[in-house]
């Protein structure tokens, strides 16, 4: 499939040759699904932690004696119902990842590329880079693309004069192609890719 390349500056760059095995995707929503999650899970921290009845600090005086009171036998002041006992069944420190098979997570990629290339927000640049990292001269380009929410995949090295000028844009968001995942891409209004990122991402996806 022909895709016309561009400038950060709308000038014509020819045309490039996309592989429909990754580009032309049926767009599968159970699977863009699956895959967000499987990210979405992985990035969970898990240190959230309640301490129990036998981790809390708390004397093991009978509260009253045995009987004649007309209440409960308690025997520590840990027990639940206390306030400043343990919390039962409270959450433990573990891991929230899941499993998802690795050709599924293709897919997934696959799926997003290509639903981004059906709605036409899938922009194919010659390359960023800029003469000079000023933040205005970049946010000015950026306008006249009309790119509010950009999300711009390049090779594995960034030209550091346009991560200087994106640096305090909130609506761009710069990956490497091996970084390139479903999440960032559905997040983002508009995918512009390099000419690298491209060949890269279809190296990967091949």
């Amino acid at each position: 499939m022909q895709v016309a390349v561009t400038t950060l500056d709308q000038e014509d760059a020819g045309t490039i040759e996309l592989n429909p095995a990754i580009f032309e995707q049926p767009v599968r929503s159970d699977i863009l699904h699956a895959v967000v999650r499987w990210q979405l899970a992985k990035r969970r921290q898990g240190t959230h932690k309640a301490k129990t009845r036998s981790e809390v600090t708390a004397t093991t005086r009978k509260m009253y004696k045995q009987k004649g009171t007309g209440r409960a036998r308690h025997g520590a002041a840990s027990a639940t119902q206390f306030r400043g006992g343990g919390k039962p069944f409270g959450p433990k420190v573990r891991d929230h990842a899941i499993d998802l098979p690795k050709k599924v997570r293709k897919l997934g990629l696959k799926s997003a590329l290509s639903s981004k290339l059906a709605e036409g927000k899938l922009i194919v640049l010659s390359e960023a880079k800029l003469a000079e990292g000023k933040t205005k001269g970049l946010a000015e380009r950026l306008r006249k693309l009309g790119w509010a929410s950009v999300l711009l995949i390049d090779g594995a090295d960034f030209d550091q004069n346009f991560v200087r000028a994106s640096r305090n844009l909130p609506g761009i968001q710069l990956l490497p192609a091996e970084g390139a995942n479903v999440y960032d891409i559905l997040k983002r209004d508009t995918v512009a890719l390099t000419k690298e990122a491209v060949r890269r991402l279809e190296e990967r996806l091949a």
